[in-house]
């Protein structure tokens, strides 16, 4: 139910006191409310990558309030709390330091998410020596800093290896999710998808309510799993998306994904809306770019004349001989660039093997914890596709292709990485398509149990 990509307000508007106590709302620029509450939250004197690493989890968590609708969902007239008991020091007026206001300048519209998520991380943080928490510590990260750690390293002390930094992030006004009007049987288009989406993945944890198609058609399947939803969360059933419901469908949505946690499930790039974009070229960038690449890229593992392009958001050469290749399988012109019956051709049968083989939750175990011994680290590779070799050429090769230190040992990092990709497999966790598995897969292919 979130917005399809996150975007910089220009304008939030904070709350000077919890989030139920009477207090004054003010509305600033996002510039200057990161400005303002960096100031308020860290020393000018300390080093610049650990100003660098508060920075970014500030502008993290902001953005993390605002892309989730944290407190409007709710019903408050705000985006974000001055009460450090829910979110961030922030004092009306208050004068900014020099070299602060200069980091900040540079990096309001940047901010840390994880790996293949979609939304901001929930970066938070304390001081580290009054409170602690499970976020940064922010003296601990000057402590690191002194020590002659770059920021990015500090903050994956802290939040773990498969965080990533998005640069100079599109801004845009405040606008609601909610699409403006009810929507009811005969309704179509992209908000329609998102309610289908957000009610597959509700009803992973409320059984009561049925799965549906993600077609982007209000028909009476949609209207009686929204009526299920309605009495199952004590709204009125009448089978329509009006405000009220559609605010509910957020927060439970963000509240099963764990969307505002820093233990977050995560919204991936395959929960997006699937509808077709503007034709997509060599030359083009981003999301819509990664979302194409994802599809052809599980295509690849089922089309054997379909070469599996990088997942970079960058339509490159690569990109566009694997869209010729999948234009020629079936039967469209070879054209390279991605056209709407291409991607709808595609996205047809990116859905079907969602369906056929990930849809059986019973093809994916549970499994909670890190592998403790080498033959549960074994038993996770071979069904992330690591079949090759021994159990140390598996490490090796996982480790390798993760960014990790490549010393073939079961390390807590490497451990803590293939738990992560694990996870990602099981249907459980996600209502769409999730993680490659890293390897082909063909008839007789199976996973390790």
């Amino acid at each position: 139910m979130a917005l399809l990509l996150p975007y910089v307000p220009s304008y939030i508007t904070v709350h000077l006191g919890p989030p139920s106590v009477p207090a004054e709302n003010v509305t600033v620029s996002f510039r200057d409310y990161v400005k303002n509450v960096a100031c308020s939250e860290v020393y000018p004197t300390w080093d610049e990558d650990a100003l660098r690493a508060n920075i970014l989890a500030i502008t993290s968590f902001a953005l993390n309030r605002v892309y989730t609708e944290y407190y409007r969902v709710r019903g408050y007239p705000f985006d974000i709390t001055a009460s450090t008991a829910y979110d961030q020091q922030f004092y009306k007026g208050r004068s900014f330091f020099a070299n602060i206001s200069r980091l900040a300048d540079e990096l309001f519209d940047d901010y840390v998410r994880r790996v293949g998520f979609v939304e901001p991380l929930a970066a938070k943080f304390c001081s580290g020596t009054t409170v602690t928490c499970e976020g940064l510590s922010q003296w601990g990260s000057q402590n690191l800093a002194a020590q002659g750690w770059g920021w990015l390293q500090i903050l994956k002390n802290y939040y773990g290896p498969n965080i990533e930094l998005v640069t100079d992030a599109p801004k845009a006004d405040y606008r609601e999710s909610y699409p403006g009007a009810a929507l009811r049987q005969g309704s179509r288009g992209r908000s329609v998808a998102q309610i289908q989406t957000a009610l597959n993945r509700i009803s992973q944890s409320f059984p009561a309510i049925p799965k549906l198609t993600v077609d982007g058609v209000f028909g009476t399947a949609t209207e009686a799993a929204v009526r299920i939803f309605q009495r199952v969360f004590g709204l009125s059933e009448d089978g329509i998306v009006g405000r009220q419901t559609w605010y509910e469908l957020e927060r439970v949505y963000a509240g099963v994904l764990k969307l505002s946690e820093l233990r977050s499930q995560g919204l991936r790039y395959q929960d997006l809306d699937w509808e077709f974009p503007e034709p997509l070229r060599v030359g083009d960038r981003g999301e819509r770019v990664r979302q194409l690449q994802y599809m052809l890229a599980v295509a690849a593992q089922f089309v054997q004349v379909v070469p599996s392009p990088a997942v970079d958001g960058i339509f490159g050469p690569g990109t566009r001989d694997a869209v010729k290749a999948f234009q020629g399988y079936k039967g469209l012109p070879v054209t390279g660039e991605a056209d709407d019956r291409s991607w709808d051709a595609l996205y047809e049968l990116y859905s079907g093997i969602e369906d056929r083989v990930l849809g059986n939750a019973a093809l994916f175990p549970a499994v909670d914890t890190a592998p403790t011994n080498a033959a549960n680290a074994r038993a996770r590779l071979e069904a992330l596709g690591y079949r090759s070799g021994g159990l140390q050429q598996a490490l090796r090769a996982f480790q390798q292709l993760n960014g990790l230190p490549v010393t073939g040992r079961l390390t807590e990092e490497t451990a803590r990485a293939i738990t992560l990709q694990y996870r990602a497999l099981q249907y459980s966790q996600s209502s769409r398509m999730t993680q490659y598995p890293g390897t082909p897969l063909a008839i007789g292919s199976r996973d390790a149990r």
